[in-house]
């Protein structure tokens, strides 16, 4: 199978499990307050969103063998796309025009991306000096937009995204490392990747956990953006990875970025967002399968509970899953 196709159907399946973890994140934060939070931990439906998560990070993980940052990040953006009809399916209701406009402007931008970005298994890897420099420059970036203050949703969004993203720059050099028969598969370079690797990557899980808490659709949206930025950077000045086509490949690439941009963000303003909390409940009361617990809500169904349908506000618009 061609390099760039593996990628994209890895991806693919990638964005579905992601899109799934988020939706079933960000029911469990509005059901929750913040005194709750760590009773999560021992939630066997938040674990599920961990399965899912990290079922999503292999399969994203298998597609950094075969394409480079620049082309499997952004395809990071189907996750938003995977979100819209599960999200309308918790609801009970019927994808919109609008969600139906963002997902065509989302695949438009994707695909120009995809003919600039295509190319050749990646072969090159971040040195152990590369990598400590990145990580710490990223950690002073989460830090100050962590720091308590307003809209901490948002600015969590953005740490999660930058997060995630230098996860798999770094992934990518193990990967690479790893899958190269003259390295060592305990090597120092491996071992210290990898031990970041898992921080970033528990950084990003946790930092979206607690963004989620303000609702779904700008927070994924911010993730979504943020995830590419920061890995296309460093794949960029950091790994020689280069764009296909010379100047009019990148503005090709800038063009579709855009378009894609644009879709996230007309998707993000579609997800319905959630009324005021509701009052701490017992986690472990309502412990199920997240996946399950979306599907249940179909009317009709045995599990099917009205007080977990969308509220709607004075204007008729959702405004809870």
């Amino acid at each position: 199978m061609n390099a760039t196709l593996a990628a994209v159907v890895l991806s693919l399946f990638s964005a579905v499990a992601y899109a799934a973890a988020a939706v079933a994140q960000e029911r469990l934060a509005s059901r929750t307050t913040d005194s709750g939070t760590l009773r999560l931990l021992s939630s066997g439906a938040w674990w599920w969103t961990v399965v899912l998560n990290c079922s999503a990070a292999l399969l994203h993980v298998a597609a950094l063998k075969y394409g480079t940052l620049t082309l499997v990040q952004p395809l990071g953006a189907l996750t938003l796309v995977a979100a819209v009809p599960l999200g309308a399916r918790v609801a009970g209701r019927r994808v919109s025009a609008v969600e139906w406009r963002g997902t065509a402007l989302t695949l438009i931008g994707l695909s120009a991306v995809l003919v600039t970005a295509s190319g050749p298994a990646p072969d090159n890897e971040l040195s152990v000096p590369q990598a400590l420099g990145v990580a710490a420059t990223t950690a002073a970036l989460i830090g100050m937009l962590s720091r308590p203050g307003a809209r901490p949703g948002l600015r969590h969004a953005t740490a999660s995204g930058f997060a995630s993203g230098v996860a798999s720059a770094l992934t990518q050099t193990v990967t690479v490392a790893v899958t190269d028969r003259s390295g060592s598969l305990l090597s120092a370079q491996v071992i210290v990747v990898a031990l970041l690797v898992a921080a970033f990557a528990t950084g990003g899980l946790l930092l979206s956990q607690t963004a989620y808490r303000g609702g779904l659709g700008a927070p994924l949206a911010v993730v979504t953006l943020a995830n590419p930025v920061a890995a296309a950077a460093i794949g960029l000045f950091l790994l020689g990875e280069q764009l296909q086509g010379g100047a009019a490949g990148l503005l090709l690439a800038a063009v579709g970025a855009g378009v894609a941009s644009w879709g996230v963000v007309t998707l993000s303003r579609s997800v319905p967002q959630p009324a005021l909390p509701e009052p701490l409940i017992d986690v472990d009361a309502t412990d199920e399968h997240p996946v399950a617990a979306v599907l249940a809500l179909e009317p009709g169904s045995a599990a099917y509970e009205p007080s977990l349908l969308p509220k709607q506000s004075g204007s008729g618009q959702l405004t809870s899953l």
